[in-house]
């Protein structure tokens, strides 16, 4: 099967690293300098960009390159490079393009370090920029146009505007203008969107959001389609068609043909500027990638569900979710991302700018257990209060009597904390955010475990485990033969319902359930 023809979610686990035999199955970590060779000429050729390989990280790693190409391959491009943040992924994909006396034309609506960028940093260079709405057409374009603009930007979904651009119509200015449409895609990512299909010429990423997914590195991405054709308007571009004297006299589109770009970038910017990403950085980027394909789909139905949680509230002045029916932009996320478009929501709140600070000065966030808060904090939240005892009624029973408690739980969640609530008398919007599937290819070994008694003592840390474990060997196996080892009393009358023998943690604790596990083996 050709790479062209494999689907999205295969890319997030196969694309990349192709080990050959007898070489790990993981990607490696490849964190060296420098590459070791026992012929000079070789090292030289290398060097001279005449063969490929490696002979300094700063210019390339094989562990970067392997994720750089799964990049690659999710958003169809010829070529890609990691750099170390998604600032300087914008910035080196405008650089490399523009310089002194030239100008660029970008959406107003997109993340506003990147309109420092533009506005700032860049005009310091002698770039010049003109900030466009989003939103206007294609005449009021034409006049932002100039006889040395050399490049249009924009982003899918803007941050945190959460604008939609209209890609086509910025791609069709563009390209009269003889000159590439560069769209970054971080917020909907290839999995809800790809650029090129509809007249982009090259995509950046900030890899630090949705593609690391865990909060642990910070780093961007560069991709090339290959589709702009930098020969026909070669006046324009020198950087490209014309002799780079700073490496040998390389004239970049006549040696790399569609890999110019990437190959101009890597050799010149990333040579002088050296914003590489680390390559335990591209590592972890590459794990991250590996659930994408998951994660984005979970991202937008959570947030499509609490947007209209929220666009329900009468407190609540206006919503912006492109994804929410009646949003301004929800007809061109259909066009451009019908199956989902981000996980961020912007919202007002009725009383302006002081209600605001109010609520965000009034917001707790509750977590059942050390693990809940350790994930919250993975994404720059503080747990503000977690109970003794780690579980919903412990929770429910804890909370501060004051304001109003959001729930986001499981479709199928226990009901233990909205009782504790209610005999409480404490106000609460009970919002099922997410739901779980259990599915297990292991659920034929499973069974075989169970019923021969190999499964001695299982562990269950929740209601949901058991119901998740019961599920993958099926409601109608023989668990006599083992017993649970259950972390509290709901989860133990869980597993009792379904006919296993369960002993009960002293507290619902991991050393306490450690200690019964313990105590259940001698």
């Amino acid at each position: 099967m050709s790479q062209n023809k494999r689907s999205r979610e295969t890319v997030c686990i196969q694309g990349g690293w192709q080990p050959k035999s007898g070489e790990p199955r993981v990607l490696p970590i490849y964190q060296s300098t420098t590459f070791k060779y026992d012929d000079s000429d070789k090292m030289g050729r290398l060097f001279d960009l005449e063969d490929e390989g490696y002979f300094y990280t700063r210019l390339a790693n094989p562990t970067n390159d392997a994720v750089a190409s799964k990049i690659c391959e999710l958003e169809g491009g010829v070529a890609a490079m990691l750099t170390s943040s998604g600032q300087a992924a914008s910035f080196f994909s405008i650089l490399n393009i523009c310089g002194e006396g030239d100008h660029v034309i970008s959406s107003a609506a997109i993340y506003g370090g990147t309109t420092n960028l533009f506005t700032v940093t860049l005009k310091k260079l002698g770039i010049d920029s003109t900030l466009v709405d989003p939103d206007a057409t294609e005449e009021e374009l034409e006049k932002a146009f100039k006889p040395n603009t050399k490049a249009v930007f924009g982003e899918t979904i803007a941050n945190p505007a959460l604008v939609v651009l209209d890609i086509e119509k910025f791609a069709r200015a563009a390209h009269r203008h003889g000159v590439p449409l560069i769209i970054d895609n971080t917020f909907a990512t290839p999995i809800n969107c790809r650029p090129f299909e509809w007249g982009a010429d090259i995509v950046t990423h900030s890899t630090t959001k949705y593609m690391d997914g865990h909060a642990t590195c910070v780093g961007g991405c560069i991709v090339d389609s290959g589709n702009f054709d930098w020969e026909a308007n070669a006046e324009k571009f020198p950087g490209l068609t014309t002799p780079d004297e700073s490496y040998h006299g390389i004239v970049y589109t006549q040696k790399f043909g569609k890999m110019a770009y990437i190959m101009k970038a890597t050799a010149q910017l990333m040579r002088d500027l050296g914003s590489i990403q680390s390559p335990m950085n591209a590592f972890l980027l590459n794990l991250g990638l590996e659930t994408l394909h998951l994660r984005v789909p979970r991202h937008c139905e959570n947030a499509l569900r609490v947007a209209e949680y929220l666009k329900s509230r009468d407190d609540v002045e206006w919503v912006n979710y492109p994804g929410l029916k009646g949003d301004k932009y929800y007809e061109l996320a259909q066009k451009y991302m019908p199956d989902g478009t981000c996980g961020v929501i912007s919202f007002g709140l009725k009383g302006g700018r002081d209600a605001a600070v109010t609520f965000m000065d009034r917001l707790k966030l509750a977590a059942i257990g050390p693990g809940t808060a350790k994930a919250l904090a993975g994404h720059g939240l503080r747990a503000d209060y977690i109970p003794e005892v780690y579980d919903a009624a412990h929770l429910g029973a804890g909370l501060p009597a004051r304001g109003r408690a959001l729930i986001l739980r499981a479709e199928m969640g226990s009901p233990a904390l909205t009782e504790a609530l209610k005999g409480r008398n404490i106000g609460y919007d009970d919002v099922a955010c997410y739901r779980t599937v259990y599915e297990n290819p292991r659920s034929d070994e499973l069974r075989a475990a169970v019923e021969s008694g190999a499964a001695g003592i299982v562990t269950f840390t929740s209601a949901s485990t058991v119901k998740g474990f019961v599920a993958s060997v099926g409601e109608d196996a023989d668990f006599s033969r083992m017993v649970g080892a259950c972390i509290g009393a709901q989860t133990a009358a869980e597993a009792r319902k379904h006919g296993i023998p369960a002993a009960v943690a002293r507290e619902a604790t991991m050393d306490a359930l450690v200690e019964l596990i313990t105590a259940l083996r001698d």
